[in-house]
């Protein structure tokens, strides 16, 4: 895919990248604010620049370690082209695109793995898919959210026992301000997984372009661009998932809130410092889901929390198929303008 030209072409395919940047932060601001929004914590306007300001800060505080999985550790660099690329992004869009309209919360950085993979195997077959990666990434579908859970409840049994003798009020005014202190967590958590996933397939591009000199490595203009391009994204707000996150799953206390997003951003960084490219998305709803099962299991809504889990599902196999799909279609645009 060569059309106007190599240079033209490799400005293009990343200003699309950082578009896809900014639609995650679009579609997953929900992540950092659902649950202070939804225990009335924190107006939503707010909320949306507090999470926006530690998504833009998150590089200051984690390696490139996700950037790099991203960049060699899911297909080989040597088959990237142009046309895998566009493949990777487009298919990944698109779903983003479909599950932002549905409100669903869905996972972004499944879409752009599948997306990548179904690209690369369209040109080149299965040859050069990296099954280690592919594996790690999958496993994140149900590690990073089943962790989530398991740290949500711990933490409001924890913070149930040494709260046990406050009155409601000083509880609920106490998690009321460290909710604050979570969700700047999570944030941070969000910026630095999440927008990692695009300065990986910038990189690649780069590389593939030649524009790399040395080892893979990830420049320092590309961190910047993809931070602030997930920050204006978060800034813009995604008010459908919002509802879903913050109060269709299950009512939320500031406790819990607390809890949530603390379980979550525990989640995140450990992921992040492991180089794994898990779901802020997946991460967030089991922590939200832990901390209702931990009042009664009642209290969730398994019936959507089973159709969330779906989307999970079934995010990287379709994402895949647009992938090649686009893959294809960069193919054919070649062939009849190149």
């Amino acid at each position: 895919m060569d059309l106007g030209g190599p240079g033209v072409m490799l400005v293009f395919l990343i200003v699309v990248a950082l578009a896809f940047d900014f639609l995650n932060g679009l579609h997953d601001a929900a992540n950092s604010i659902a649950t202070i929004v939804s225990t009335r914590v924190l107006p939503a306007r707010y909320a949306v620049m507090w999470a926006a300001f530690f998504n833009f800060i998150a590089f200051l505080f984690f390696g490139l370690h996700v950037a790099q999985t991203v960049g060699k550790g899911i297909i080989q660099p040597g088959i990237v082209s142009d046309a895998v690329i566009f493949g990777a992004l487009g298919g990944a869009i698109t779903w983003n695109v479909i599950t932002w309209l549905a409100g669903i919360p869905s996972s972004s950085s499944h879409a752009l793995i599948g997306g990548l993979i179904g690209a690369g195997v369209a040109k080149a077959g299965f040859d050069p898919v990296i099954w280690s990666g592919v594996i790690k990434t999958a496993a994140g579908i149900v590690v990073s959210p089943a962790m989530g859970f398991t740290l949500a409840i711990i933490l409001v049994l924890v913070v149930s026992w040494l709260f046990v003798r406050a009155t409601p009020t000083i509880a609920d005014n106490t998690f009321r301000k460290l909710q604050f202190v979570s969700a700047s967590l999570y944030s941070l958590g969000h910026g630095g997984n999440d927008a990692q996933k695009t300065m990986g397939i910038i990189a690649v591009l780069l590389y593939a372009h030649g524009h790399l000199h040395g080892e893979f490595h990830v420049p320092f203009w590309v961190v910047i661009s993809c931070q602030a391009a997930m920050g204006l994204g978060t800034l813009m707000g995604g008010w459908r998932i919002v509802h879903t996150m913050g109060s269709r799953i299950t009512r939320l206390s500031p406790q819990q809130g607390f809890c949530a997003e603390t379980g979550g951003a525990i989640t995140l960084f450990l992921a992040t410092h492991l180089g794994v490219p898990v779901s802020t998305t997946h991460t967030i709803t089991g922590a939200i889901v832990g901390v209702g099962a931990a009042r009664r299991v009642s209290a969730v809504r398994w019936s959507l929390a089973t159709g969330i889990v779906w989307a999970w599902v079934i995010t990287m196999p379709i994402a895949a198929l647009m992938g090649a799909g686009f893959y294809f279609l960069a193919r054919l645009a070649d062939r009849v303008f190149g």
